[in-house]
């Protein structure tokens, strides 16, 4: 077998594996809420995701992408020696996937952007120098262990209360739920509106400018929020049973919008988390393909359909262990919580986008979790949980690196200079 066609082979299977490891762990992430709060069942989650994920990662996964993700490595010091960068990206891939199904296997919600970014650091060090990365970034990147939970936290923290003092406070919960809901559900589809056109859109080559993205997202975000006060306004509601829980009418009004939000939230992440994946095996067919190493290369159309099969197949068989975590263990999530913090984690994500700071879809959602917990007071929260949940974000970056390490030695030993 030609040496090329071998290359292809292992980038596409190390892709695959990923992009499974991305659905198993990050996916998982992204539909806990709604799953942990009632409002969809397991198998309603894995049916969206297959529909949303896929379309996501598929329709607005990226025409083009960065074969050096988020200017990790200086693609200079690589140009005489792209076999080097093959071998890298290869062992890259590999040791994040292996660390994600570690991590999944235990239901510990990682960062799938940490696990490649600290992979690609280790072969880079190791393989080129110390000075071939662009520390600042990785620094940045350590920082927003400490930014995105704070942000989202917070605002969900606030959102919490902002439900209870409008709603379950009132004289009459249901009547102001159905006032006040369709409001949440201009916010939440007007913030998932943002996140696409932000993050995702411009991936397929749409250059909104983002005064339109804002105009369009604020259309978008009237029009939903009419259709679901029509919905709301249909509800029936039942008469709360004696010693049952009283507000279980309120509960089933804010169902309807998670479930809106989780399609959304799916559709958003695998627009633009499946470049974790595919980014690296762009890399490597296009320095298969041209012998050279480029700093932007097209995505080929059977490595976005390698990702977005790959994270659909990875929540469907393996997610359901970080679902728990994140849905149920760290606190007890209803609908109407669940909404603050997808709505958190989703105007964290925009405000991270606006201004640059690089964030962690996972941090920012089990951070926007914790922030709900707390507005239950602290012994709302399993602080067992929370404990091992922040030493798998600190040990996520060097566990990348020393698997890239050992998989780089592995990789060059075997398929030779």
């Amino acid at each position: 077998m030609e040496p090329a066609t071998i290359l292809l082979i292992l980038a596409a299977v190390f892709g695959l594996y990923m992009a499974w490891g991305i659905g198993a762990n990050d996916v998982a992430n992204a539909m806990a809420t709604s799953v942990g709060a009632g409002a969809v069942t397991v198998g309603g989650a894995i049916l969206i995701a297959a529909v949303f994920e896929f379309l996501g990662a598929f329709l607005a996964g990226g025409e083009v992408t960065a074969t050096i993700r988020k200017g990790i490595i200086d693609a200079d010091l690589l140009a005489d020696d792209p076999t080097m960068l093959v071998h890298g990206m290869l062992a890259s891939l590999l040791a994040a996937a292996v660390w994600l199904t570690i991590a999944s296997r235990y239901g510990w919600p990682v960062s799938t952007t940490h696990s490649i970014v600290g992979a690609i650091v280790g072969f880079a060090v190791v393989a080129i120098g110390f000075d071939a990365v662009h520390w600042d970034e990785v620094g940045s990147i350590t920082a927003s262990w400490v930014i995105s939970p704070m942000l989202a936290g917070s605002l969900s923290f606030l959102l919490v209360l902002s439900v209870q003092r409008l709603i379950f406070d009132t004289a009459d919960p249901e009547a102001a739920a159905r006032r006040y809901v369709p409001l949440y559900i201009f916010a939440t589809a007007t913030m998932i509106a943002l996140v696409t056109v932000l993050k995702g859109l411009r991936h397929v080559g749409l250059d909104i400018s983002p005064v339109a993205g804002v105009g369009y997202a604020l259309g978008f975000g009237a029009v939903v929020a009419v259709i679901g006060a029509f919905v709301i306004r249909r509800l029936r509601f039942e008469p709360p049973a004696a010693g049952g829980f009283r507000f279980a009418n309120v509960e089933k009004v804010f169902a309807i919008l998670m479930v809106v939000t989780a399609c959304a939230m799916a559709f958003a992440h695998g627009s633009n988390d499946v470049a974790n994946a595919i980014g690296p095996v762009a890399a490597v067919v296009s320095i298969v393909n041209t012998g050279a190493v480029l700093q932007e290369a097209a995505v080929a159309t059977w490595v976005l359909l390698l990702g977005a099969v790959g994270i659909v197949v990875g929540l469907a068989t393996f997610g359901f262990r970080v679902m728990a975590t994140v849905g149920r263990n760290i606190t007890e999530l209803t609908p109407s919580r669940g909404f603050a913090a997808e709505l958190a984690a989703a105007s964290t994500v925009v405000v991270a986008s606006a201004t640059g700071i690089p964030i962690s879809t996972t941090h920012t959602l089990v951070g926007a979790v914790l922030g709900v917990g707390l507005a239950r007071g602290i012994s709302a929260l399993d602080l067992g949980v929370i404990r091992t949940i922040f030493m798998s974000w600190i040990v996520t970056l060097p566990a990348g690196a020393i698997l890239a390490v050992v998989f780089y030695y592995i990789l060059s030993s075997l398929l030779g200079p």
